[in-house]
């Protein structure tokens, strides 16, 4: 994946499986990346290296919660 990709909604749900409320829930309590609004209009997507960090950094504090 290209480091200035953007990914739309479905692609985050997809990727860390959590449908739409939950994503918007979590970027609320600053626990996930923001959105960036794309040119013309109204849409939105997420910056591909935030989202992927993200994901990593739950898979760390999962790995420190069993240990």
């Amino acid at each position: 994946m290209n480091d200035s990709a953007l990914l739309r909604l479905p692609a985050v749900i997809a990727l860390t499986g959590y449908q739409r409320s939950s994503i918007y829930a979590l970027m609320k309590a600053r626990k996930f990346p923001g959105s960036v609004r794309l040119a013309g209009g109204g849409a939105v997507a997420w910056r591909a290296t935030e989202v992927r960090e993200w994901i990593e950094a739950q898979g760390r504090a999962t790995d420190k919660a069993a240990a």
